[in-house]
C-alpha cells in the first residue's frame, strides 16, 4: 500500500456496527481503539473482518489541541 499519509496506525479490527449506508468500524492500535465511519461498501470491497488486521489511515491538515482549565 503506498499513500501520502504519514499516519498510518496499523491494528486488529474489532467491531462493525453496519447502518443503512454506513458502517463504524473499530480497529485497535495497540490499547487504543479508534472508530472509522465509512461506507458499507467499502467495508465489503476492503474484505473487514472482526479479527482481520486493517490500518487507520489519518489525513488531515490540522490537528487541534485543547486543555481543560
Amino acid at each position: 500500500m503506498k499513500i501520502s499519509a504519514r499516519n498510518v496506525l496499523p491494528g486488529i479490527v474489532v467491531g462493525i456496527v453496519e447502518g443503512a449506508v454506513t458502517s463504524h468500524v473499530r480497529i485497535d492500535i495497540g490499547g487504543a481503539v479508534v472508530t472509522a465511519s465509512i461506507t458499507n461498501e467499502a467495508v465489503a470491497e476492503l474484505g473487514l473482518k472482526v479479527g482481520g488486521r486493517a490500518s487507520a489511515v489519518v489525513k488531515a491538515s490540522d490537528v487541534m489541541v485543547g486543555v481543560d482549565d
